[in-house]
């Protein structure tokens, strides 16, 4: 049987075994049984206890063997001591898929990772969710295989948003508030230890999956980076956005995510670039994992950020324009023509139809008049979204609102969301079921819009190129000193400042003179990584300072460090420029180069972005400049209040080649970092002048 097939007979069985299912329904493993069949499950239950005859009116059976048919999946509700015995009897009668509850795995130390090991062993062929997770969810087909008591409530609508999640918990949290938003789900599936299926088998699988259109994760750790990486691309090109809530973002926060699956937390940053790299968005708070699917899974487009508001109530319609104002989003008046279209629909001077938000008084509820502004708002070229705010006046009757907005949105494709001021979750949930997601507060309208555009803007890269091999077999090892560093960044095309070693005063004085004009002089040592911190550099010098300079820097290195320097670095004084840091960071999760403002400010400001590089080659120019824009201080770069624009097709040019080296070199480059690179004005290049490097040894 196949991986996919399997992963299909998991989702939707014909059967089910629940072994160690227990009479009494309040007991978790009482749970499975009796939730089967209160939401509905039309295909064959066999509960597996040696000491109960029946449970439910369902015959009981004693142990795998005597099961009257082979069981899609098994519900493994025995102690982690025990579940590999059942898990093993299950793979031996064929069973497609285990689902293990049990805790006591790799989470707990080393004899945990001993039983999850037998389990594996145990397993064979046969798939395993879990152990250490709740189950799964299927509501597009009465399917529940979960032990959650969130599925004590007695409706869930069904939807087109699937969830993945590495705590069980979280799959019946997201599930108890999706319900009485109105949100509806497709799937949903806790994959919390990932003995075997993981997070990523999943996002493969819903990509496929004709009742799925967006999915949501909770993200504790990606262990197998290249096939969640792949499984994410394969939902992006089948059209299906995928929203991440990503935990472990704080010191704190690792420790619990590691505490609670035995899953170690990557860097932040880390997790930014993959998601920016396959189109993930990224939820930053555990509510937008549900806003943020909400909206995207009307499958509107969201082709601009100019969004109309229309209110019957000043106040909340403020408060959405302040939100999206910071966000970035601009909310313009109506253009003329659209002006003269809404003053035709009501007459009288109580309504301000010259500026936004628009303020109708929808004075008892006129659904004709609702209409017609909605049609003319999203007819309008002036906008690419509509937010429609919900009053006061709207509760007695929500029905009717929420007609006329459905009403209207054949017409267009333009997203239409609402924002209900009063508290009113009966309200928004029927707005939501209509098809226009409703939203409690006024920042999650902007949350729900902004990633909408995001995924409307993003675009696969094409695939890079390696470029022609640079040789490497006379490189160095270890760690370079910093001329060193900055020649092999020169050898694989990133500009370097003019320099000189030197090792005597007079040697100093002599390279200065022939530098002409002024210079910087630095300790030359693979040893000092921080040089400017143990008096190591000097700038601006002339040439008769260097000499007495160079005699007083030896004495203060080799008092701060121990170090007696024997060389010196005589360099060309680069200024007029901006500074930028460029550097490589390597991790579970793949290498990924960092840009950012650079020199001594650059770990204080922390205006950096960062790429991961594909599997082979090195950056796009593309990904580059896009990198730049991203920055805080790219208005530095492009010209800010009158400064002369920077180079940067030449940074471009630099970020790539840096890239292409870190590709080029692999597991042999520890770590590289050019800070600052001078970025000079337009068409005069930049210039690295200071860099680490440290190589290991060519692989055997």
């Amino acid at each position: 049987m196949s991986g996919l097939e399997s992963i299909a007979r998991l989702l939707k069985p014909r059967s089910v075994a629940v072994i160690g299912a227990s009479a009494d329904a309040a007991k978790t493993a009482g749970r499975p049984v009796a939730y089967l069949r209160k939401h509905g499950f039309t295909g064959d239950i066999y509960p597996v206890n040696p000491r109960v005859e029946t449970i439910d009116g369902l015959r009981c059976y004693p142990d795998i063997a005597s099961l009257p048919g082979v069981p899609d999946v098994g519900i493994v509700l025995l102690g982690a001591e025990r579940a590999h015995v059942a898990v093993r009897d299950l793979a031996a009668r064929g069973t497609a898929a285990a689902i293990v509850l049990a805790s006591g795995y790799t989470e707990t130390g080393n004899e945990g990772a001993r039983r999850q090991q037998q389990l594996i062993e145990a397993a064979g062929p046969m798939r395993i969710l879990g152990p250490n997770t709740i189950g799964l969810v299927n509501l597009t087909d009465n399917i529940v295989l979960s032990a959650s008591g969130a599925l004590e409530m007695e409706h869930f609508p069904v939807g087109s948003i699937g969830v993945v999640s590495q705590s069980g918990g979280i799959l019946g949290a997201l599930l108890s508030r999706a319900a009485p938003r109105g949100i509806g789900l497709s799937k949903l599936i806790s994959t919390s230890n990932e003995v075997d299926l993981d997070i990523a088998d999943f996002v493969d699988h819903l990509a496929d999956d004709p009742d799925t259109k967006v999915i949501a994760l909770y993200v504790e750790s990606v262990r197998n980076p290249e096939k969640f990486r792949a499984a994410a691309l394969k939902a992006a090109r089948a059209g299906k956005p995928v929203v991440a809530f990503k935990i472990g973002r704080s010191e704190a926060g690792a420790r619990a995510a590691v505490s609670h699956t035995g899953a170690l937390a990557g860097a932040d940053r880390m997790y930014d670039a993959l998601f920016k790299d396959v189109g993930i968005i990224r939820a930053q708070t555990f509510g937008e994992l549900l806003d943020i699917p909400a909206a995207l899974a009307t499958g509107r487009v969201l082709r601009g950020n100019r969004v109309a508001i229309l209110t019957s109530t000043g106040g909340a319609g403020t408060l959405v324009s302040d939100s999206l104002g910071v966000s970035g989003f601009e909310t313009p008046s109506p253009d003329a023509e659209t002006a003269a279209r809404l003053r035709a629909l009501q007459t009288g001077d109580h309504a301000a139809l010259d500026r936004n938000p628009i303020d109708v008084t929808l004075a008892g509820l006129q659904p004709d008049l609702l209409r017609g502004a909605i049609r003319t708002l999203l007819d309008s070229p002036s906008y690419d979204a509509l937010c429609i705010i919900v009053g006061s006046s709207s509760l007695a009757m929500p029905e009717l609102m929420a007609n006329a907005i459905k009403d209207c949105l054949p017409a267009s494709d333009k997203p239409v969301i609402a924002y209900v001021s009063p508290h009113a979750p009966e309200v928004a949930a029927i707005l939501t079921q209509a098809g226009v997601p409703a939203f409690p507060a006024a920042e999650s309208c902007t949350v729900a819009l902004d990633g909408m555009l995001r995924q409307a803007r993003w675009k696969a890269h094409p695939e890079a190129t390696a470029g022609e091999a640079v040789p490497v077999a006379d490189l160095p090892t270890g760690s370079l000193d910093e001329a060193q560093a900055k020649q092999l960044f020169a050898r694989f095309g990133v500009p370097c400042a003019a320099e000189t070693i030197v090792t005597t005063p007079q040697e100093a004085e002599q390279a200065a003179r022939a530098f002409g004009g002024r210079v910087v002089l630095k300790v030359l040592s693979g040893e000092i990584t921080h040089k400017s911190d143990v008096g190591g550099v000097a700038v601006n010098l002339a040439a008769e300072q260097v000499g007495a300079r160079l005699t007083a820097m030896a004495a203060e290195v080799k008092e701060k460090t121990g170090i007696v320097p024997q060389r010196f670095l005589m360099q060309e004084m680069v200024s007029g420029g901006t500074e930028v840091i460029l550097g490589m960071h390597r991790d579970p999760l793949g290498t990924a180069i960092l840009v950012g403002m650079g020199g001594v400010t650059a770990e204080l400001f922390k205006d950096t972005t960062m790429r991961l590089l594909p599997a082979e080659g090195g950056l796009g120019r593309e990904q580059a400049v896009e990198m730049l824009r991203e920055l805080k201080t790219w208005p530095l770069l492009d010209g800010f209040r009158g400064r002369p624009k920077a180079d940067v097709d030449a940074l471009a040019t630099a970020i790539v080649a840096f890239s292409r080296m870190t590709a080029q070199l692999g597991e042999r480059l520890i770590e590289a970092e050019i800070n600052p690179v001078f970025v000079l004005p337009e068409g005069q290049g930049v210039r690295a002048v200071d860099g680490v490097a440290v190589l290991a040894g060519e692989a055997a």
